[in-house]
């Protein structure tokens, strides 16, 4: 199988590439700075998905191509910073759907990233893949994230798109500005504490990537752990994976303070299953909030 991935040097991609040489598959990657990538066996190609699109030469004749790029939504927002987070996402992926149209040797299968910011503030709702989408910024910019990977369809692609939670991982994502607060003794809930957290370990989200890219699947996918839990209780489970006590809460106020219109959605509450994932034979490696956080800080 032949893979091109953008976003193949960050934290999810990295890993991803890593899984698919083991699989003695032919990875390339694109990278707005292709001479930093220095793995072997990893080809490389010039892409920044906001100014322009990718070389047409890097597409033709792959298989899948795995689109993860996009402008880090965990920041402090303002009017350019909000576009950059909706264009390297709308913008980024019709460009790259474009070329694709374009090419002799088409791909046939697209993965690209979403998020379950597409579901908006929920409660208690169990989200299923067909739930429908919520309101406010980022699910706006959801929407039109996969409307533009549906595009993809009409050029004989199969389109899968993952909604990504909140990813964990020992060296980067959710976890890593949380666990030296939590170790310090000085962790909290967030909030009333009652919002669901759709988390998932990033060994989870390169199986499940992995999983869409080898199965007949297409749609939606949350990208998520079976098993979502309220913000009060994920602090206290990581808490005690870290041996201190979690009973610092941050109030909202605070956190729209601090993060402006950002912290505000550091409150939303999606209860989000992985219904597409499980029923097409996807098994999860860290099912439960424990494991993974034994694995990632015990």
């Amino acid at each position: 199988m032949k893979y091109i991935i953008s976003g193949g040097t960050g934290f999810i991609g990295r890993r991803l590439v890593k899984r698919l040489l083991a699989d003695t598959d032919y990875v390339a990657v694109w990278s707005r700075k292709p001479g930093l990538e220095l793995r072997t066996g990893v080809a490389s190609h010039s892409w920044d998905p906001l100014h322009g699109e990718p070389p047409e030469e890097s597409i033709n004749g792959m298989d899948t191509v795995i689109h993860l790029a996009g402008e880090p939504v965990a920041q402090r927002w303002n009017a350019e910073v909000r576009r950059r987070i909706s264009d390297s996402r709308v913008l980024g992926t019709r460009r790259l759907v474009d070329v694709i149209g374009r090419v002799k040797h088409k791909p046939t299968t697209l993965i690209t990233a979403s998020a379950i910011g597409y579901y908006g503030d929920r409660g208690s709702e169990i989200l299923q893949e067909n739930a429908g989408p919520g309101k406010g910024f980022l699910a706006q910019v959801c929407m039109g994230w996969e409307a533009e990977a549906d595009r993809a369809a009409q050029f004989g692609l199969r389109v899968v798109k993952l909604r990504f939670g909140i990813v964990l991982g020992p060296d980067g994502g959710a976890l890593q500005p949380m666990r030296p607060v939590f170790k310090a003794g000085l962790g909290g809930k967030l909030g009333s504490g009652r919002q669901f957290m759709p988390w998932v370990h990033v060994e989870d989200v390169v199986g499940m990537i992995r999983h869409a890219a080898t199965h007949d699947v297409s749609g939606a996918m949350n990208c998520t752990a079976p098993n979502p839990v309220t913000n009060a209780e994920f602090t206290a489970a990581l808490g005690k994976a870290v041996h201190r006590p979690a009973i610092f809460p941050v109030p909202g106020f605070v956190l729209r303070l601090l993060f402006g219109e950002m912290g505000s959605h550091m409150l939303d509450s999606a209860r989000v299953v992985p219904k597409a994932a499980l029923r097409s034979g996807y098994e999860f490696q860290y099912p439960e909030l424990a494991g993974a956080l034994a694995n990632l800080v015990g």
